[in-house]
């Protein structure tokens, strides 16, 4: 049975004009569990992280993390890498690092955290690069390494595989593993199915902004479905 820790969302509605994007959804993200947000263009899933980081405002629902009712005060404890990835333009990377540490008042010790977050996507050598110099996918690294190194509580992350090489990719999964093992609820919306089966502890495929499928990935692979998520989403979303 799922743990009250973790982000709860209750009755999320979010509609735009006569267009409802996200109906009526209820679901939780557990903390130090990865719950993949798949679904078609369209869907909602978007709309659901916006909603989430309060960068949109919803029609309805109800946000608590860890038992305790969220307000507009969220962008505290919940982060988010957005599909396109902005960066201060003339901050250099490690700038974007110290920016973080002296925002978040993080404890001595981070810029060795940093430095070895760095390292693994390849930046370090870039550390005194301008952002508007970076190109897009040192963009999105540079967001992965300062959103790693705030270690919000909860971490929204909306396609955060485009744009990054083979290399980038591999080592954005194992830093969403090692945040998932320190405890952190981490929301992945992607379209790459793969790599959803590979890392997340839990799916959650949206269609026409309803829940269609939400289940654990071990009882996707090997329970009840015992079919592949490619097949389930196929079917689940036509």
């Amino acid at each position: 049975m799922m743990t009250p820790d973790g982000l709860a969302v209750a009755h999320l509605t979010r509609r735009f004009g006569k267009l409802t994007a996200v109906d009526d959804l209820s679901f939780r993200a557990a903390r130090g569990s990865i719950l993949g947000l798949l679904g078609p263009n369209g869907a909602g899933k978007t709309t659901t992280l916006l909603c989430l980081a309060g960068l949109l405002r919803p029609d309805a629902g109800v946000l608590a993390l860890d038992g305790q009712p969220l307000g507009a005060d969220r962008g505290r404890v919940i982060s988010l890498i957005p599909e396109t990835p902005e960066v201060y333009g003339m901050l250099t990377v490690w700038e974007h690092l110290v920016f973080v540490a002296k925002s978040c008042k993080l404890e001595a010790g981070w810029a060795e955290r940093g430095r070895e977050l760095l390292e693994r996507l390849d930046l370090y050598e870039r550390r005194d690069t301008i952002g508007e110099a970076l190109s897009k996918g040192m963009r999105q690294k540079t967001l992965i390494a300062a959103t790693a190194l705030a270690g919000a509580p909860v971490l929204l992350l909306d396609e955060p595989m485009i744009g990054l090489d083979p290399k980038g990719q591999r080592e954005l999964r194992a830093i969403l593993s090692d945040l998932r093992d320190a405890g952190c609820a981490i929301i992945l919306s992607t379209h790459l199915l793969e790599s959803a089966e590979a890392i997340c502890d839990r799916v959650l495929v949206l269609n026409f902004g309803h829940a269609v499928i939400s289940a654990p990935m071990a009882e996707l692979r090997f329970g009840e479905f015992g079919r592949s998520l490619e097949d389930l989403f196929l079917e689940a979303t036509r």
